[in-house]
């Protein structure tokens, strides 16, 4: 089961990084990002929190070295995967996941982003300034990721991943 998870995770990695390239929405300093937040959700779901967390850190870093991303996608991303995924192994509910990843990443990633873009990129903003791209982002990215779910589930898919 070690390896599937691995391997997965390799995939999901891989999959983020290469969709940066394509499909990001530019908004100010950030880039929002919604196949980041449909990655986390998925990977809280079939993977847990700390893969999740470890997926998103992977994603955001593959970005910032590959010139795609921003210093902004790591706390976002992370804090997102791992609420996510906490939530979900507590309550057991793919919905809270999505809360979990909305809550992490667009309020708590959205605060936290401040202090990166003050500090590292020199940016002069006000605090709640990337509360609302980052909303708008993983809202999105959300929906989908529980929707993606919602299929695997009715395909009988989810029940592999042990779900």
């Amino acid at each position: 089961m070690q390896t599937k998870k691995l391997t997965f995770s390799a995939l999901l990695v891989a999959l983020g990084t290469i969709a940066g390239n394509l499909i990001y929405i530019p908004v100010g300093a950030a880039k929002c990002f919604p196949v980041q937040h449909t990655i986390n959700v998925l990977s809280a779901v079939l993977l847990g929190p700390w893969y999740g967390t470890a997926i998103a850190f992977l994603i955001s870093l593959l970005r910032n070295i590959l010139g795609t991303g921003s210093p902004l996608a790591f706390p976002g991303s992370m804090i997102g995967a791992f609420l996510a995924g906490i939530v979900y192994q507590k309550f057991g509910n793919k919905l809270y996941a999505v809360a979990g990843e909305i809550i992490g990443t667009g309020i708590l990633g959205g605060l936290l982003a401040f202090p990166i873009a003050k500090l590292l990129l020199g940016k002069d903003i006000a605090a709640f300034y990337f509360i609302i791209p980052f909303l708008i982002s993983t809202i999105g990215g959300s929906i989908i990721g529980y929707a993606i779910l919602i299929l695997l589930e009715r395909n009988y898919i989810l029940r592999k991943f042990d779900v």
